[in-house]
C-alpha cells in the first residue's frame, strides 16, 4: 500500500510547545519520574478552577444544549459579549459583529483562512504565541516577525514593525497582554499600530485573551478603542481569566468600516457554517462569566495567588547569576534571559531537554516562540509558590554546572601550549 505522506502545507508549521520535549517528559513520567511542569498555561492541573457559579450554570443548560446552535453562537452569549465591549467604550460592537468559536485557537485559523492569499504576509511579534505563526503558514501565508524590546519592558520596537512592512503585508498581529513575555502595551504603542494600519491599509488582529490578568498598575486598552476607522479583529475568551481552557469557549469581535469588511464578514459566516457551530454547553458559560463577579481580580491583587507567584518567581530567577527577568505586567508567564557570556547555549531546545533529563523540570525554549536567539526560556507562574521555589532551585543547580563548564573551557583556552 502506498505510504500516506504529510501535506506539503505542513512543511514549515511548528508548534514545539507540544513537540519532542513534551513527548520526552511524558516518557519519563511513564517510567515513574515526577516532572515539575512549568511549560503550559493550563490552569486546571494547578488547582486554579473555574468559578462554581459558571460550572453550575453550564450544568443547568446542559440538557438544552444537545442540538446545534446558530453557527455564529447562541444569541444570549453574543449579546453578553457585545454588552461587555460596550461597557469598555466600544459602542459599535453589536451582536452580529461577534463569532463564537471553540476557543480563540479555532478562530485564529478561521479568520486567517477567510483572509489570506498564498504568499500574503502577516506581521507577528517575536517572541509570539506560536499558534499565530503556524496558522499563517498553514493557510499559505508568510509570517514575518517584528521584534519586541526586552530593554523597553518587552514593548514592540515600532521602527522594526514599520521596517518589516512590504507590498505583500496584509495585517499585523498584536498580542496584548503578551504571551510569553507578560508585557502590557500602553496607549501610545497601540496608537502607533493603528497609524501604521491606516498608512499601509492593513488589518489589525488583536489577541487579548489575557486582558483581565494584569498586575500592579498595568492597564489594558483594547486595540479597537484606538482604531475605530481600521478593520480590527479582537480575540478573547474564557480560558484564562475564568480558568476554563478545557471548555473551549472564545470569540472574535469585528470592528471598523462596515463596507470595507462586508465581503470578509460573508466569508467568515461561510466558514462558521461549515464547522456547524461551536461547543454549545460552553457558550452558556459566557453570559454568567461576563455578567458576574470577576474572581481573577482577587488572584492578581496584592496578596493574591498569581501575584505572589509572579513576584516570587521573578525574585528568584533574577537572583541566579547570569539570569535576568523582566517582571510580567500581565498574563501567566515570565521570559527570562540567559546571559550568553555566562551560558554559551548553542541549542536552547537541547538545553531544555538536558534540563528535563537532569533535573526533572520542564520549561519551554525561547526559539519555540520564534525568538531569534537561543538565550531565553518561558517559565509558567501557575504552580504554587513552593513548587516555583523548587523549580528555580533546580534550574539554578543545573545552570551552575553550565557556568563551571564555560569557565573551565575559557581557562583551558588561555593555557599556553
Amino acid at each position: 500500500m502506498r505510504q500516506m505522506q504529510h501535506s506539503s502545507k505542513l512543511q514549515d508549521v511548528r508548534y514545539e510547545l507540544r513537540g519532542p520535549i513534551l513527548h520526552a517528559a511524558k516518557k519519563m513520567e511513564a517510567e515513574g519520574h515526577r516532572i515539575l511542569r512549568m511549560n503550559l498555561g493550563d490552569t486546571a492541573p494547578f488547582g486554579l478552577e473555574a468559578p462554581e457559579s459558571i460550572v453550575v450554570d453550564m450544568i443547568h443548560h446542559l440538557r438544552g444544549s444537545q442540538g446545534y446552535s446558530d453557527s455564529k453562537g447562541i444569541f444570549s452569549a453574543r449579546t453578553a459579549i457585545s454588552q461587555y465591549y460596550q461597557t469598555q467604550g466600544l459602542m459599535t460592537i453589536g451582536v452580529e459583529d461577534i463569532f463564537i468559536g471553540n476557543g480563540v485557537s479555532e478562530l485564529i485559523s478561521m479568520t486567517l483562512q477567510a483572509f489570506l492569499e498564498n504568499g500574503d504576509e502577516i506581521l507577528i511579534p517575536a517572541p509570539d504565541y506560536p499558534l499565530w505563526t503556524a496558522a499563517v503558514t498553514l493557510t499559505g501565508g508568510r509570517a514575518v516577525h517584528y521584534l519586541c524590546s526586552e530593554a523597553d519592558q518587552w514593548w514592540p520596537d515600532m521602527a522594526d514593525v514599520e521596517a518589516k512592512i512590504t507590498a505583500r503585508t496584509r495585517g499585523i498581529v498584536i498580542i496584548n497582554p503578551n504571551n510569553p513575555t507578560g508585557a502590557v502595551y500602553p496607549r501610545h504603542i497601540l496608537e502607533q499600530f493603528a497609524a501604521l494600519a491606516r498608512r499601509h491599509d492593513l488589518v489589525l488582529f488583536s489577541d487579548e485573551i489575557y486582558e483581565k490578568i494584569r498586575y500592579e498598575d498595568a492597564v489594558h486598552i483594547h486595540t479597537a478603542s484606538v482604531a475605530d476607522d481600521v478593520c480590527t479583529l479582537t480575540f478573547s475568551g474564557l480560558s484564562k481569566a475564568y480558568r476554563m481552557p478545557g471548555y473551549r469557549s472564545g470569540w472574535v469581535a469585528l470592528t471598523g468600516p462596515r463596507t470595507a469588511m462586508a465581503e470578509y464578514r460573508e466569508s467568515l459566516e461561510l466558514l462558521a457554517s461549515l464547522r456547524l457551530c461551536a461547543n454549545v454547553p460552553a457558550q452558556h458559560a459566557i453570559q454568567t462569566s461576563l455578567g458576574g463577579y470577576q474572581t481573577i481580580d482577587d488572584l492578581v491583587a496584592p496578596g493574591g495567588r498569581l501575584r505572589q507567584q509572579r513576584d516570587r518567581a521573578t525574585e528568584l530567577l533574577n537572583a541566579i547569576p547570569g539570569v535576568s527577568c523582566v517582571p510580567a505586567a500581565g498574563a501567566m508567564y515570565l521570559f527570562p534571559r540567559l546571559d550568553p557570556d555566562v551560558y554559551p547555549i548553542e541549542s536552547d531546545e537541547q538545553f531544555v531537554l538536558d534540563l528535563l533529563q537532569d533535573q526533572k523540570i520542564l520549561v519551554s525554549h525561547g526559539t519555540a516562540f520564534n525568538w531569534p536567539t537561543t538565550d531565553h526560556f518561558r517559565f509558567v507562574i501557575l504552580p504554587a509558590v513552593g513548587d516555583i521555589e523548587e523549580a528555580v532551585r533546580r534550574i539554578s543547580a543545573f545552570l551552575s554546572t553550565y557556568r563551571r563548564k564555560a569557565i573551565a573551557d575559557v581557562e583551558s583556552l588561555s593555557v599556553p601550549l
